[in-house]
């Protein structure tokens, strides 16, 4: 690398010597002309020219020399950020000493934003997760009560939408924890039949309320994943499943080996959403026709299997369903 940096850095520095270095030119050219019209030997001028431009490029050497480490130095730093303004090389000029100390400052102000950022972000967090665990006791309370109700149309009605309250709950739990940190991941074996199976029995009630037929394809693989992350993508892509198809049958089945498909009959995507559609906060024309969509799901799912190394692509036209591809491959690991 040094060898690549030194003749740019050698440019660079004649370019801005080049003024000096004029100015000194044009100072010899002066005494040159003065020596001869008082008719006195030039050849002095010239030997003392010759003497300075031998000290000049001696002079000249030692500033490029501490010059072109101040640069290898600055360069080094910039490949490490971020860093500590105490690590920058010691300036012998007044300008750069300036600049260093206004370098300094916007650091400083720049760690107080982080960390007020950082306080704020976290006392969001224990706000909302303190909410989503206080809500769970009358959410709690309710399927008590109703529990004890007649088993009825309207109670039916009651407990699907307080089933949909609790997974809004539930989602936002997710959405918080999620990107806080990555120690939260444990990576496992799993069988993915118990892991869809997870998912299918919680929303077995929305299955039979819609009347929607489930196919189950042969599900015997395992993958390298984090059980509850992976079980949280399923849920979601069977959530919206079954809020998009008003009628019909949803399927779920490994395709190439690797690759798990959540498809349905619904209601499907227009194509100009498709590029979209995993944005934060983007409903696209089918959320917003229905008014169902909270524009988190699809993001949270993309989020979480771009943290669990996995991939999520999607298939869809209006009319004729949608296909979600869950690519839950990986790459042999290498013990060194």
């Amino acid at each position: 690398m040094k060898q690549k940096l030194f003749w740019p850095a050698l440019s660079c520095y004649l370019k801005e010597k080049l003024r000096y270095l004029c100015l000194m030119a044009a100072c010899g050219l002066l005494f040159a002309a003065v020596f001869s019209l008082y008719r006195l030997q030039v050849e002095a001028v010239l030997y003392a020219c010759a003497l300075c431009a031998a000290l000049l490029l001696v002079c000249g050497a030692v500033d490029f020399y501490r010059y072109y480490h101040r640069h290898l130095a600055l360069v080094s730093l910039l490949a490490q950020l971020p860093y500590g303004t105490e690590q920058l090389p010691v300036s012998r000029d007044l300008i750069s000493r300036d600049y260093q100390a206004l370098i300094g400052r916007l650091h400083h102000l720049l760690l107080q934003a982080e960390t007020r950022a950082a306080s704020e972000r976290q006392e969001q967090v224990d706000y909302y997760s303190l909410w989503v665990h206080q809500i769970k006791t009358p959410i709690a309370a309710m399927h008590l009560l109703l529990q004890a109700q007649p088993d009825t149309p309207a109670t039916k009605a009651l407990a699907a939408e307080l089933f949909k309250i609790e997974q809004y709950a539930e989602l936002v739990l997710s959405y918080l924890r999620l990107g806080r940190d990555a120690s939260d991941y444990l990576l496992t074996t799993c069988s993915l039949k118990d892991l869809v199976h997870q998912a299918v029995r919680k929303y077995a009630p929305l299955f039979i309320r819609q009347k929607l037929s489930l196919q189950l394809g042969a599900l015997d693989i395992s993958v390298l994943t984090d059980e509850k992350w992976l079980v949280l993508v399923i849920e979601q892509l069977l959530s919206n499943a079954v809020k998009y198809t008003p009628s019909g049958q949803i399927s779920i089945a490994v395709q190439n080996g690797d690759e798990l498909v959540i498809a349905d009959t619904g209601i499907g995507i227009d194509p100009a959403d498709l590029p979209r559609i995993c944005e934060k906060g983007y409903t696209g024309h089918s959320g917003r026709l229905y008014k169902r969509s909270t524009g988190l799901g699809l993001y949270l799912c993309r989020r979480i299997l771009d943290s669990l190394g996995h991939t999520m692509r999607i298939e869809s036209s209006p009319g004729a369903g949608t296909r979600v591809i869950l690519g839950l491959g990986r790459p042999p690991l290498e013990v060194e």
